[in-house]
């Protein structure tokens, strides 16, 4: 199954190191990221989901709360728990879903066949309270994601959603941001920009963000 950008994104009951979760019930009014692991006991696994653990804080800031996936039991993912506590310093404090029967795996397309028929790849999927995909990475099994750039891409979608703007190349939380296009009525853009814009082009337009 191939999900697209702008889809609600497929529901699903399904256990977990939490208990049972239906997903479109626990993600609630906010938004979530689900992200997908190849198996348990892996290495780069083990250092990813202990970075999740230690940024979770930023992540509530965001209204957004981490689920990952593993395609094994409820019982394998305890005992890696313990590993991850053990040798990352931090406990994992955010859900772990199971999926030794690809329910999950296969209603997300997570499994990649011409890489590995049987393991996921690396899957991030951001999801609005709308429960609506905004957004998917793919990273192959050997490579660990950098979740500095998964925060950023979150400030970016959060802040184009409530303003009439874009995020230009490598920006940054507090930089300059791209007035749309769509906006062209003079005074409407006194009303939504008050701290001004720099035209650069008529469709390049740049202005302080919004929300700082």
């Amino acid at each position: 199954m191939t999900i697209q950008l702008g889809d609600v994104v497929p529901d699903f009951t399904q256990k977990s190191t939490e208990g049972d979760i239906s997903f479109h019930n626990w993600i609630g009014d906010g938004w979530a990221i689900l992200f997908s692991h190849p198996k348990d006991f892996t290495p780069v696994c083990t250092t990813e989901l202990a970075e999740v653990a230690r940024l979770k804080p930023e992540f509530e800031k965001r209204n957004m709360k981490p689920i990952a996936l593993s395609v094994d039991s409820v019982d394998s993912h305890q005992g890696w728990l313990a590993d991850i506590k053990e040798t990352q310093g931090s406990a994992v404090n955010y859900p772990i879903l199971a999926d030794a029967d690809r329910t999950v795996s296969d209603l997300y397309g997570m499994i990649h066949p011409n890489a590995d028929d049987t393991l996921t790849v690396r899957s991030v999927f951001i999801i609005d309270p709308n429960k609506k995909l905004r957004l998917t990475l793919t990273y192959p099994a050997s490579t660990g994601r950098n979740f500095d750039e998964i925060l950023r891409v979150i400030d970016s979608l959060q802040l184009t959603e409530y303003h009439k703007v874009a995020t230009p190349v490598n920006w940054q939380d507090g930089d300059d941001c791209v007035i749309v296009p769509a906006i062209t009525d003079p005074d409407q853009m006194k009303e939504l920009f008050p701290k001004g814009w720099k035209e650069l082009k008529p469709y390049l337009r740049m202005t302080p963000q919004p929300n700082k």
